[in-house]
């Protein structure tokens, strides 16, 4: 069992974000990746559409013989972590949501925004995590639906995505702000796009490191944790070949292997 590996999905390529996290604090861990390519985006669809998916991608881990699962993707969690731990009681499973409670701590103006899908930045989850950590802060709840398709096509630097930054974080919002959540796994992907519009002093958060550091804590406790050699596997569901756009964003050549699920 220490030796299984750890399974991490998300609609895309957004999660690989998690999995560097991970891969970072923790090289001795394998790990099998799934981007759930050919439903994406997860933000258009509904909660029971999006639980359905997650539900077949699980069943493909427990297959595998994971150990232990991460839902490395907003919406995905937001739409359902809470009936995916009880569908699947015997296997500990993460999920990855914005990280408020971070940003109403280190906000020194007590103003901050969080960068989202249409789906999180709407949803009643988040609004509760804002009332429940931020109360006292003035929180601007940013949702955008294009900037997930750059990051799946490569592309993390170009006109368009500068425009697309520019009509969602406004002059207006980056003067009263000190700290931005990157509240989707695809947008630390875009971290040196949005620097260059909001500058070098605002902070920018997301749940990479928070997430590793549970899964660390969850490996501890449950005496499950690997000392390697590690091994790492990527699918997608999409059977147009992935390699290349995966291999940019983590930055080492990796095969993804299509598995229709």
């Amino acid at each position: 069992m220490t030796s299984s590996p750890i399974g991490i999905f998300d609609s895309g390529f957004g999660g690989l974000s998690i999995y560097n996290s991970i891969i970072k604090l923790l090289p001795h861990e394998s790990t099998i990746y799934f981007g759930d390519h050919a439903y994406l985006p997860y933000g258009e669809k509904t909660k029971a559409q999006i639980r359905k998916r997650a539900k077949k991608l699980i069943n493909f881990f427990i297959s595998k013989h994971v150990k232990l699962i991460v839902v490395a993707c907003n919406t995905a969690t937001i739409a359902g972590i809470d009936q995916y731990r009880k569908w699947y009681p015997d296997i500990p499973i993460i999920g990855v949501v914005p990280v408020v409670k971070t940003a109403a701590e280190v906000s020194k103006r007590h103003a901050f925004a969080i960068l989202s899908t249409m789906f999180t930045s709407r949803s009643v989850y988040q609004k509760q995590l804002i009332h429940k950590f931020a109360s006292t802060s003035h929180v601007y709840n940013l949702g955008c639906s294009n900037l997930l398709s750059f990051v799946e096509k490569g592309i993390l630097h170009s006109s368009m995505i500068m425009k697309e930054l520019r009509s969602i974080l406004t002059p207006k919002i980056i003067q009263r702000v000190d700290c931005i959540v990157l509240g989707c796994t695809h947008y630390p992907f875009l971290r040196d796009s949005i620097r260059a519009i909001v500058g070098k002093d605002m902070q920018l958060l997301d749940s990479g490191g928070a997430v590793a550091r549970h899964v660390t804590r969850i490996l501890l406790h449950n005496n499950i944790a690997s000392h390697g050699p590690a091994g790492h596997e990527f699918y997608s569901t999409d059977p147009e070949n992935k390699s290349n756009v995966a291999s940019k964003l983590i930055g080492k050549k990796i095969i993804v292997q299509y598995a229709h699920i």
